[in-house]
């Protein structure tokens, strides 16, 4: 048994946890091009605001939205991701699909291109859970038809117009 455990600890050890900072930042340039593009303005919160990374304004009503954006790296993921802060207006999940965490047998390489859910924190907050080792997490399966939220831009511009953000 001891050599066993010896053994799970070296492991643990030598693998490192993938340093996906490059690809975070991206997910936010992603994010903000996407709304940019949309034609709803947005800047990046470049200090680190605790709860959100982007803000999306409507200057000529006076209104603001607060975005966060999750993002996961690998194809095979869980499809969830962890959420310590719900202190934003939107949480855009961003399911990167740069490959796969594992190597397949097949050679395949899983890349794809990315998904983003449009999710309004009202939606977000009763499928929070503590099962994660890292905190709260959110499981994309827990959304009711969160196919609805793919590319649902048009949440944060009715939330900017004053009409909410419901589906």
């Amino acid at each position: 048994m001891n050599g066993e455990t010896e053994t799970m600890t070296e492991v643990a050890a030598t693998k490192k946890r993938r340093n996906n900072s490059l690809e975070a930042e991206g997910a936010e340039f992603l994010v903000l091009a996407s709304l940019l593009i949309e034609g709803i303005q947005a800047f990046k919160a470049y200090t680190r605001f605790p709860g959100y990374d982007l803000m999306a304004v409507d200057p000529e009503r006076g209104t603001s939205c607060r975005v966060q954006v999750k993002s996961r790296w690998a194809t095979d993921y869980s499809r969830g991701f962890p959420l310590k802060s719900t202190d934003c207006d939107f949480v855009v999940h961003v399911a990167l699909n740069r490959g796969y965490s594992r190597q397949r047998k097949n050679g395949e390489g899983g890349r794809t291109a990315p998904a983003l859910y449009v999710l309004p924190v009202g939606v977000v907050l009763p499928v929070i859970t503590a099962t994660s080792s890292w905190g709260p997490k959110v499981m994309l399966r827990d959304i009711d038809e969160v196919g609805q939220y793919l590319d649902a831009w048009h949440l944060i511009r009715a939330q900017l117009a004053g009409n909410g953000a419901s589906p």
